[in-house]
């Protein structure tokens, strides 16, 4: 039986793959994943495109918003929203040409937006 195709991947499928990704990190990270929210959407909303200035949807397959571990403060205001990454499916499928891709990727994806949870740019992660 040849493997389905990518875009076969249905949005519940592509969920447990994102759970799948949180629980094999290593324990340390494991734990810093339990204080944010992650989400699962279609695609990247427009606002997000045009804030970050991004010509096409696929140049964004995840994004962390919050504060990182790295900017936080005793004396920061409250009322701050949790820490939340969303991972793109849309993008992700798109990219990736085969079910092995997508589970890398996403666990990829993960890891590069907890990176920026605990204070990494872009140029600072590990791949």
């Amino acid at each position: 039986m040849a493997a389905k195709p990518k875009r076969d991947i249905s949005p519940d499928a592509f969920a447990r793959l994102v759970q799948q990704a949180i629980a094999d990190l290593p324990p340390p990270y494991a734990k810093l994943m339990e204080s944010i929210a992650v989400v699962v959407e279609e695609e990247p909303p427009k606002d997000v495109l045009d804030d970050l200035e991004l010509d096409s949807e696929d140049d964004l397959l995840g994004l962390y918003q919050g504060q990182s571990l790295a900017d936080e403060s005793f004396f920061a205001a409250g009322g701050m929203e949790p820490a939340k990454i969303s991972i793109y499916r849309g993008p992700i499928l798109r990219q990736c040409e085969s079910p092995e891709e997508v589970v890398q990727e996403v666990y990829d994806t993960v890891v590069h937006e907890l990176g920026h949870h605990v204070g990494l740019d872009d140029d600072e992660m590990p791949y």
